[in-house]
């Protein structure tokens, strides 16, 4: 059995020699190469910027009311966004959609529910200033203006993009040219690039508290103007200088 033993663990051990001499080779390369930095290496970034204007008005109506019962009020809140939403229907230009609804109970000294609370919300969407404010005056005895809110489409957004993006890539190349001059190389090569966009917010505009208007009420047209938002391209990466 010993002898048996030996031959078998000499052969394990000549089989494993080739192996091992294989792997070394490779395992040595391969600190060698990790250890190895290129020389001429040069990490660049580059930024541009623009003030877009925002192109977007969104205004959030609301209308709350309170009863005894919350299936009583569900009926009451769904009915008054149904007519609001039938209000805004066929107006060119405009969108409206369901927003918010909530219902909650409100409660006496002794902890007992008293009554209950709702609020619904419909909200107005164009990129017809004038069109949307005349729209949510024509709604106040429906619903009042309770948020208004600017801000740039994605298409709008895409197309300052699409330009920044050539002045920041432009802007990159300038300077990977000047630093390889500057180093005393006549060329370089691009390694790695990344190219990303900053997001934009909305930006609020204002907030009313409205009183319950008669039933034959309008307001006059609120005067709208949006403002800008900060579109930005950041171009960074790398290039071998040669």
């Amino acid at each position: 059995m010993k002898r048996t033993t030996a031959v078998t663990l000499a052969a394990a051990f000549a089989a494993a020699v080739p192996l091992a001499m294989t792997l070394a080779p490779r395992a040595a390369y391969a600190q060698s190469e990790a250890r190895y930095q290129p020389s001429g290496v040069l990490s660049l970034s580059s930024q541009a910027s623009a003030e877009v204007p925002q192109d977007v008005v969104t205004i959030t109506l609301f209308y709350e009311q309170e009863a005894s019962d919350p299936a009583t009020l569900t009926n009451t809140l769904n009915q008054r966004a149904d007519s609001a939403l039938q209000k805004a229907r066929g107006v060119a230009g405009v969108t409206a959609r369901s927003g918010q609804f909530s219902i909650y109970p409100s409660t006496d000294r002794d902890g007992r529910i008293s009554a209950w609370r709702g609020r619904t919300e419909v909200v107005l969407e164009s990129h017809d200033f004038a069109a949307a404010s005349k729209l949510a005056g024509e709604m106040a005895s429906v619903m009042q203006v309770g948020n208004v809110q600017f801000s740039l489409s994605p298409e709008a957004q895409r197309a300052a993009e699409q330009k920044l993006s050539g002045e920041a890539i432009a802007s990159f190349r300038e300077q990977a040219s000047a630093a390889a001059r500057a180093f005393g190389y006549g060329s370089y090569s691009i390694r790695d690039v990344n190219v990303g966009h900053n997001g934009v917010a909305p930006r609020p505009m204002m907030m009313m508290s409205a009183r319950a208007a008669s039933a034959d009420a309008k307001m006059a047209p609120m005067p709208l103007e949006g403002g800008t938002s900060t579109v930005t391209v950041n171009v960074s990466g790398s290039v071998q200088m040669k």
